[in-house]
């Protein structure tokens, strides 16, 4: 299950909208190690004059790799993310994430990380079967 939903906020939910407050704060408990790497790259970028940042160290187990895998894939979540601190998210070899200044979308930094070569380049062995 990605994430852990309460009872209250689940029969929200069901009969209508869920503010992105209440989701974001849902998805910050229920996978606190994806939180942690995104807020802490979202804290990166603020503090530079760089128009993006990124967290390339693996993760220390499954488990917590298996947290960034869910939030950044599943579109609702990221999206989310992306509405609450501001920026655009990228993601390299489950693991690798990357906030980007609005402005930066779409330009050569932004183009690089999300281009084929920009994936290809990023390859090790041992990333294989990550």
């Amino acid at each position: 299950m990605s994430l852990d939903v309460s009872p209250a906020l689940l029969a929200r939910a069901a009969s209508g909208e869920v503010t992105d407050e209440e989701f974001v704060a849902c998805v910050r408990d229920s996978l606190p190690y994806a939180w942690q790497v995104i807020s802490g790259v979202v804290a990166d970028l603020g503090d530079s004059d760089s128009d993006f940042a990124d967290h390339a160290t693996p993760p220390p187990s499954e488990a917590e790799r298996g947290q960034l895998l869910r939030a950044l894939a599943s579109d609702a979540i990221r999206s989310g993310l992306e509405r609450h601190f501001g920026v655009t998210l990228a993601f390299q070899n489950c693991h690798r994430v990357a906030a980007f200044r609005p402005s930066a979308v779409a330009g050569p930094r932004h183009q690089a990380f999300v281009s084929p070569r920009g994936q290809l380049l990023n390859q090790s062995p041992e990333l294989r079967d990550c």
